[in-house]
């Protein structure tokens, strides 16, 4: 039996508390929160004893692991807390606003031997598997071009209900970072890395510190570029697409479906019919279906029993981040960002 401590009281941490209740062999023991309230709440739902005190919840036993759902801008300090009692982190995207405290993190759990993985569910989607398994394969041919758009609406009250949300302190930035950063991290795992970026921000519709509508243009290494739009302003939200464009021929991915494929050499077995109600992503930060988070657990969980690593571990959570990270430097600049992944730092050109 795993025992896992949730840390937060918001909707993501009652997400990480639907999958954990719908695993075998793991048990909630111990949830952490500011908010009495609602951690209370889900304390008496899900079971396992509620702490405000972040130093005692550590302390708990028996205590296998963390599930890391607060702020973003507070996921490296509080991981590195759980990595000295010795615990395995999970954390929710992304795995920090900065480069310098994901490092950090990375640090202390390698130092500590315990496990650290970041919750980017659309690895485990079974067509983004299906998608990434025919670019690797070759199927696409030469990579050619992708497109990326996140048109997603979010009321104003999502901002202004929060102390976190579209602040630059504890949120890092805003419609990029916080939605945008699932398709960030997709684009980096189908395609491979960045060698420069160019973008530009706008806050356009909500009375927020930071930004609400992005666009970038990316050059990757493998010589493909790419746009990537993500906005949090476009009314009243659309679902993600992202069309990939090799030499073979096109795939188009709507959410986490593979809706048309238009390749040279057909592709053997039927596209899966889309359940357009099944996602809410667009118009709502409420995770309605938990099987992803469930697949990162298993995976987590999996990763901890043989000694492996799991699917997005620290380092891979870490390179969504500092192409975050260039393309606010080159809004903020108006210059192109080069990127320098392995060194973990960017350059004007």
């Amino acid at each position: 039996m795993i025992h896992i401590g949730i840390v937060g009281g918001g909707s993501i941490s009652e997400t990480h508390a639907r999958a954990a209740r719908e695993t075998n062999g793991v048990e909630i023991s111990a949830i952490y929160g500011s908010n009495r309230e609602k951690v209370g709440r889900l304390g008496e739902v899900y079971g396992g004893q509620t702490y405000h005190d972040f130093q005692a919840f550590l302390k708990h036993e028996p205590l296998d692991m963390v599930i890391i759902g607060s702020p973003s801008g507070m996921h490296a300090e509080q991981g590195i807390a759980a990595t000295r009692h010795g615990l395995h982190v999970l954390v929710e995207k992304p795995i920090d606003i900065t480069t310098a405290r994901v490092d950090l993190l990375i640090s202390e759990c390698e130092r500590a031997q315990v496990k650290l993985a970041v919750c980017f569910q659309d690895r485990f989607a079974p067509d983004i598997r299906r998608l990434k398994q025919l670019i690797d394969g070759g199927r696409m041919g030469r990579p050619i071009l992708v497109s990326a758009r996140v048109k997603w609406f979010r009321p104003a009250e999502y901002y202004s209900s929060s102390r976190w949300r579209g602040t630059r302190d504890l949120d890092g930035g805003g419609a990029l970072i916080n939605q945008g950063v699932h398709t960030v991290d997709l684009l980096l795992w189908l395609m491979g890395d960045v060698r420069r970026v160019y973008a530009r921000t706008a806050t356009a519709f909500h009375s927020i510190e930071v930004e609400d509508t992005v666009a970038a243009t990316l050059e990757f290494v493998n010589g493909a570029l790419g746009t990537l739009e993500v906005a949090t302003s476009v009314y009243p939200g659309y679902q993600r697409l992202v069309e990939v464009t090799g030499s073979e021929g096109t795939l188009i991915l709507e959410h986490d479906r593979i809706i048309s494929a238009d390749l040279r050499t057909p592709l053997s077995e039927p596209l899966l019919q889309v359940d357009e109600n099944k996602n809410t992503s667009a118009t709502s930060a409420v995770v309605s279906d938990v099987s992803g988070h469930k697949r990162i657990l298993a995976d987590f969980l999996k990763a901890i029993e043989t000694n492996s690593e799991p699917l997005c571990n620290g380092r891979e959570g870490r390179r969504s981040v500092e192409l975050v990270e260039a393309i606010y430097k080159s809004a903020r600049t108006g210059l192109p960002v080069a990127l320098k992944a392995a060194a973990g730092a960017h350059e004007d050109l």
